[in-house]
């Protein structure tokens, strides 16, 4: 098959738009390089009223905006999932992993929940701490200058609290607390858990003339009209091409593999085109892969040639290997003392957390190591189909007669309306080499392209840490005099642990560290074995925290971008 090359040789090709893609588009544009982003999904914009994001009731949908077409309701924006029509995943026998993509510019951070948290000095450090593990190659002191950077190009509100282990940083106002919240702050702190204002890359204040401010629609998960929340497309790419950056997108577009010389060095990537399936090649000086820790790994794994026959960056067959996810674990209480609440106020807030606790714990005293951070949800939402609440579950736990029709559903939903409070503990695993992601020799996508395979299993460590959260969770509840839905998950259950990937935080598959035989990245995300190809994306991560990982992928992308920046001027790569 005769495979279309481009003429043009670009300074950096960057694979993938989401959060490591977009911040390293706008730092290499910035700086004048001439950039290709790839992208496997379409164009979008948040803006574009056609996109039936922002701003629409549930009854303008005939679904009334149920899952039935995208995983999280069918006003999201994520145009993907953890299952995609003719893009498998296959697993080992007896393991488990969902793997969650969405192909679109700008990728999950369209549809993410912005909560922005820095990594702290332990969470470079693991092994130091804990035995498990391995320390990072770098320390906190290496990446927060960039965390500062961060927070002031794209925003991000909260309070300096003074935690060791949460950093400080530059914040815009916070939200206050919602009555929901406020009942959840005493039961917190009847338990001894700390309570602060969350930590979300949302302006509750205008920081330039580009973005508008926040106003409390709770409507993120369907990506911001106006800019106010974070996305890749509109915080940073947009801007980087209104910046005169040269920037080429090339949308709808499925890499197979980084394409090499003689030499072994990157000569550019090929793709194959959703629009005619036909294949093409872009060449590049550099290639910046950020198409998400599983799907680099893939890339690498496909791009196998006489000098790399293990894949590209592989010579210590490692990549794909250390894959580990968040720990998740929820639970949801009623709250009789929130029953038939006054409705003639907007309470809405922002689309996420307005509080959260930090991990608080003493691990030299449980017999779990690292930690988690506790969530929470409810109060007065748009109802969703099925009105926020399970009227079975009303019926099975408090004998109370709920729904039906007419004026006795409409009467229940009123006076149990924002009456439900949920909390979901979000914690660190520990990364393992037996779990890992592979390619499957026998199973190929509508693409042609080899599919990942996984191997994952949670070991006792995460399900005693799951179990931790769940007794946490009644304390809580107990304290604010809250009622639990549902039974108390158990052993039988690993203790309501959510199975591997559905957290949608996966790390470590090109693991950062100093000796390329233990290793994939170096400390500036670049590959030790071949020095024009850099990963951007949480493929790199040596471990996880109990944070979310995005604000982390945005400073090391930065990093990694002013090096390359660096590099390319001393003419070494």
């Amino acid at each position: 098959m005769q495979i279309k090359e481009s003429s043009e040789i670009y300074d950096v090709i960057i694979v993938g738009s989401g959060a490591g893609g977009g911040m390293a588009t706008k730092q290499l544009a910035d700086a004048g390089l001439n950039v290709a982003v790839v992208e496997a999904g379409p164009f979008f914009d948040p803006a574009d009223p056609k996109t039936m994001n922002q701003l629409k009731w549930n009854y303008e949908s005939p679904r009334r905006g149920a899952n039935t077409t995208r995983a999280f309701g069918e006003f999201d924006a994520a145009y993907g999932g953890w299952e995609i029509e003719g893009e498998p995943y296959t697993h080992e026998p007896g393991t488990e992993f969902h793997w969650f993509r969405s192909h679109m510019l700008g990728g999950r951070t369209n549809h993410w929940g912005r909560i922005s948290l820095r990594f702290g000095p332990k969470d470079f450090k693991g092994k130091t701490r804990d035995g498990h593990g391995d320390d990072w190659p770098i320390g906190y002191e290496d990446v927060k200058p960039y965390y500062d950077k961060v927070d002031k190009l794209i925003g991000v509100f909260g309070t300096n609290e003074g935690l060791e282990n949460d950093p400080d940083g530059f914040f815009l106002p916070p939200p206050k607390p919602r009555l929901h919240e406020i009942f959840y702050i005493n039961g917190a702190k009847k338990a001894g858990i700390p309570t602060i204002p969350g930590r979300l890359s949302m302006l509750t204040k205008r920081i330039n003339t580009e973005r508008g401010v926040c106003f409390y629609c709770g409507q993120c998960s369907r990506s911001c009209s106006v800019y106010a929340d974070f996305s890749s497309g509109s915080c940073l790419i947009f801007p980087a091409q209104k910046n005169g950056g040269r920037i080429k997108l090339y949308v709808n577009c499925v890499v197979r593999e980084v394409t090499t010389n003689e030499e072994g060095k990157a000569t550019g990537v090929s793709y194959i085109s959703k629009d005619d399936r036909k294949e093409y090649k872009l060449r590049g000086k550099v290639v910046v892969l950020a198409a998400s820790a599983c799907s680099s790994a893939r890339i690498l794994l496909n791009s196998k040639s006489k000098q790399h026959p293990n894949g590209l960056g592989n010579s210590s067959d490692l990549v794909g290997k250390y894959l580990h996810d968040s720990t998740g674990a929820s639970r949801a209480a009623f709250v009789p003392a929130l029953m038939n609440r006054k409705v003639s106020y907007n309470e809405d807030g922002v689309g996420s957390n307005h509080v959260y606790s930090p991990w608080w714990g003493d691990n030299s005293k449980l017999d779990f190591p690292r930690g988690y951070h506790i969530e929470v949800g409810g109060g007065m939402k748009m109802p969703g189909y099925g009105f926020s609440f399970n009227p079975n579950e009303f019926n099975k736990f408090f004998g109370l007669k709920v729904g039906g029709y007419g004026d006795s559903l409409r009467d229940d939903v009123k006076k149990y309306y924002g009456s439900v409070l949920g909390v979901a503990g979000r914690g660190e695993s520990i990364a393992r080499k037996e779990n890992y992601c592979e390619i499957d020799p026998t199973t190929v996508d509508q693409f042609g392209i080899p599919v990942l395979k996984f191997n994952y299993k949670w070991s006792d460590l995460e399900l005693k840490q799951a179990k931790h959260m769940q007794d946490t969770f009644e304390e809580i509840f107990h304290n604010i005099g809250a009622e639990p839905l549902g039974d108390k998950p158990g052993k039988d259950r690993d203790y309501g642990l959510e199975a591997p990937g559905r957290i949608i935080h996966e790390v470590g598959t090109t693991r950062m560290g100093n000796d390329p035989k233990t290793s994939v990245t170096n400390k500036f995300n670049q590959l030790h074995d071949v020095d024009n190809v850099f990963i951007v994306d949480a493929g790199p991560f040596t471990s996880q925290a109990d944070k979310n990982c995005t604000w982390t992928i945005l400073a090391l992308s930065w990093r990694a971008s002013d090096y390359i920046i660096e590099q390319l001027k001393q003419q070494n790569i």
